[in-house]
């Protein structure tokens, strides 16, 4: 307790600094966690939080009981995952592509039309997509009349919608996450690409053995953030570009999609709890196991 009396007396003004992130989290992050309570509960709203009558595991039985665990679950995974892997190897090449251009207007304008998307929303995207996709007026079909092919529906087959969603997905983050890389190529040391240069390595070389070796930090902490949310879908993607069609739900059907469902059709704040919890637990798990290996392969590289 002295020492950190000592630590806080002699860099007072670093921890004012620090006060309002910490009053922030403290606010929104960990007092909000007592609502875990209502996952266990059959909530009233008549009564405080702790005067709920305590059910154990019930609420949970909905998800466990209602055949539609695993379908959700490997939809949220699996969507996840590629959104992760397609979504940062695109934003690497890019962003290495954007650092060895000559060119800084080129370069700039570059950067600004691919981070546009970001600040669309998920409503525009869905009707982006709608009126591309659509059987009657969409674009894509109507070329395929025009090139005296039959029409697809899109919206009765399931096949076509994980490349769809995927796209605009990686579509709209790909400016962001290009940023997040551009500026990480920017902090290495030109001493090491002229050191290279004088040693005869070609820019391929250069970028193999200096870049993508430097970039690996950036990618693994992006990784271990964005596998703590592995399983939350991301609801705006899915429900504006799908929203309720029941034709589709076998391929894009995720956990957040069907909790909303749940909700809107009879209000339950414990079952909706309980997935959230479900949710958080084994995102929890996923980060710790992944935290774990990386440790032991790549100590470095580990966040904690």
């Amino acid at each position: 307790m002295r020492g950190f009396i000592r630590e806080l007396s002699k860099n007072k003004v670093m921890f004012l600094m620090l006060a309002p992130v910490v009053v922030f989290f403290a606010i929104f992050a960990y007092v909000p966690m007592a609502g875990v309570y209502y996952a266990f509960t059959n909530y009233d709203p008549n009564v405080s939080m702790f005067k709920n009558e305590f059910v154990g595991m019930q609420n949970f039985d909905f998800l466990f009981e209602s055949g539609a665990l695993w379908t959700i679950t490997r939809n949220t995974i699996l969507y996840n995952l590629a959104f992760i892997f397609i979504g940062n190897f695109l934003q690497i090449v890019c962003a290495i592509f954007l650092s060895e251009l000559p060119g800084k207007w080129f370069k700039k304008t570059a950067q600004s039309v691919m981070f546009l998307p970001y600040f669309i929303s998920f409503v525009l995207v869905g009707a982006f997509v709608f009126n591309l996709f659509s059987t009657d007026n969409g674009v894509v079909n109507t070329l395929l009349e025009k090139l005296g092919m039959e029409p697809y529906d899109f919206y009765l087959n399931t096949a076509p919608w994980k490349y769809i969603i995927v796209f605009f997905n990686v579509w709209k983050g790909l400016g962001y996450g290009t940023v997040i890389y551009l500026a990480a190529i920017m902090s290495i040391s030109d001493e090491y690409h002229e050191a290279a240069k004088i040693d005869g390595a070609s820019i391929f070389q250069r970028i193999r053995f200096i870049t993508i070796p430097m970039l690996m930090p950036t990618f693994i902490l992006l990784l271990l953030l964005a596998l703590g949310g592995i399983l939350k879908g991301q609801f705006d993607l899915f429900y504006q570009i799908v929203g309720d069609n029941g034709m589709l739900f076998d391929a894009t059907d995720v956990i957040d999609t069907y909790v909303f469902r749940a909700l809107t059709g009879n209000f339950d704040v414990g079952m909706g709890t309980a997935a959230g919890f479900y949710q958080s637990f084994f995102g929890l798990i996923l980060v710790l196991s992944v935290n774990y290996i990386i440790r032991k392969t790549r100590e470095d590289y580990a966040v904690f």
